[in-house]
């Protein structure tokens, strides 16, 4: 205690606030260069994806049906900047001679097989088959029961995926035959991303046959004689470039 009663502060500590002024006055900016300016005006920018994204297209085709709309379904995939799109087909799991019989042509050696594995390497994928009572044809089924190991490393998880089918009738399954393949989306986690009504008034077209459905793109095949029209093509590019489109949506968020 000072003579006067107040308290003054001890001699041997230091004061909270330096007497100094120059410790008073703010910091001087620290000086940018140029090249940081730029590396910092980099990092600023919208998202972008360095490498095209991979939509593969998988399919079953045992007349060409679904290898047609597939084929179109490329040229929507590829018409989307950044994204490229891949045609496979599954095996086979008829015998030659049974194919012969059935008047099976013969398979286009420039589409190579694709094996459950590599399912990993897409960011989408979009899955053709005709229909077989109203579900998917066995080689498609065989094709995803060979998935089990992806579904227990869940690696397929959060993958977009959709639907194309042919049926040999109106009422053959344009809608059920894509609505029951959902249930093996669904155990890998996968998204489903049908085509809905973006197709616009080509939906709703009534002066014609025509396939497809809000599922995917569809084409009726008759007895086999019959081929795709034009409407039913321009369904299936529609619904490559949607999915194209979606994919990289997803990649960009």
């Amino acid at each position: 205690m000072g003579k006067g009663g107040g308290c003054v502060p001890s001699k041997k500590k230091q004061p909270l606030v330096s007497d100094d002024p120059v410790s008073t006055r703010e910091a001087a900016p620290i000086p940018v260069t140029v090249e940081e300016t730029n590396d910092i005006a980099s990092t600023s920018v919208e998202p972008t994806i360095s490498a095209k994204l991979k939509i593969f297209i998988v399919f079953y085709s045992m007349y060409g049906h679904v290898e047609g709309l597939a084929k179109r379904m490329k040229k929507g995939v590829d018409g989307v900047e950044g994204v490229e799109a891949f045609l496979y087909r599954v095996a086979e799991t008829l015998s030659d001679d049974v194919l012969i019989k059935m008047k099976a042509p013969e398979k286009d050696v420039g589409i190579p097989e694709l094996t459950a594995a590599e399912l990993v390497n897409a960011d989408g994928v979009l899955f053709g088959f005709p229909t077989r009572y109203g579900c998917m044809a066995a080689q498609m089924k065989a094709f995803f029961d060979s998935t089990g190991q992806l579904w227990k490393e869940q690696k397929l998880a959060g993958k977009p995926a959709g639907f194309f089918v042919s049926t040999g009738t109106q009422g053959g399954g344009q809608e059920t035959t894509a609505w029951t393949a959902i249930t093996q989306l669904t155990h890998h986690g996968m998204l489903f991303v049908p085509v809905g009504y973006t197709f616009g008034a080509g939906m709703f077209k009534m002066d014609s046959i025509r396939g497809g459905s809000p599922y995917g793109a569809g084409v009726y095949a008759g007895d086999g004689s019959r081929e795709a029209n034009e409407t039913e093509l321009a369904l299936a590019e529609h619904q490559g470039k949607y999915m194209a489109t979606i994919v990289k949506r997803l990649a960009l968020t």
